[in-house]
């Protein structure tokens, strides 16, 4: 049976208010830990920010020891602005860990945008996607257990991978609904499959 995707669902609080976990501290220790190797960081600035990275509360503590040492789309923690997600002839996405807000907007004219959910955090278990598409594409990667509405409106465009046609009545599953205008373009949502993990030919089973 396939394992659930069970996102931390929390009040509505604001991104930078939400819990810091384990794993988003460890991600901005890596990252100082880089940046004193390469001369980003003195060993005095190295200092400072350290106790601070393990000793965090929020991700909005996390976000302000290494908002200048990388690029937005490259912070270890990510958290939304409210600025639509934009493809204008070229490529936007947002991935690894990041907070997807209960309504956020994407626009890929000409560009593809990629939204990679696998470690993301849904602030609400009814998530509006709000697409406007023109000669572009959306790609959408979600964890098992998350099922995908298309409600989108296309010309000429396609509206793929959804897992059902309407909003699950059940409180308990995370829902991606997808709106909007596509013309002349693709919204394509997908699971990856999980690793198959390796055995030794003698725990096979014959």
């Amino acid at each position: 049976m396939a394992e659930r995707y069970r996102p931390i669902m929390p009040p509505r609080f604001a991104p930078r208010d939400l819990r810091a976990s384990d794993g988003d501290r460890e991600r901005v220790v890596a990252l100082l830990g880089d940046a004193l190797s390469d001369g980003r960081l003195s060993h005095e600035e190295y200092s400072e920010r350290m106790p601070l990275a393990l000793t965090a509360r929020t991700l909005g503590d996390l976000a302000g020891l290494t908002a200048d040492l990388t690029a937005p789309e490259h912070q270890p923690v990510q958290l939304d602005d409210g600025r639509p997600v934009t493809a204008l002839f070229g490529p936007a996405e947002r991935r690894g860990r990041w907070v997807v807000p209960g309504a956020m907007t994407c626009v890929a004219s000409g560009g593809e945008v990629v939204l990679d959910m696998r470690e993301a955090l849904l602030q609400e278990h009814h998530v509006v996607l709000t697409v406007y598409a023109f000669f572009g594409r959306v790609r959408l990667i979600v964890p098992a257990g998350v099922e995908v509405v298309m409600n989108g409106t296309d010309i000429l465009g396609r509206q793929r991978g959804g897992t059902s046609r309407r909003v699950p009545t059940s409180s308990d599953v995370p829902v991606i609904e997808v709106r909007g205008y596509l013309v002349a373009s693709e919204v394509l949502a997908r699971t990856p499959p999980r690793p198959r993990r390796f055995l030794p030919p003698w725990r096979r089973t014959p």
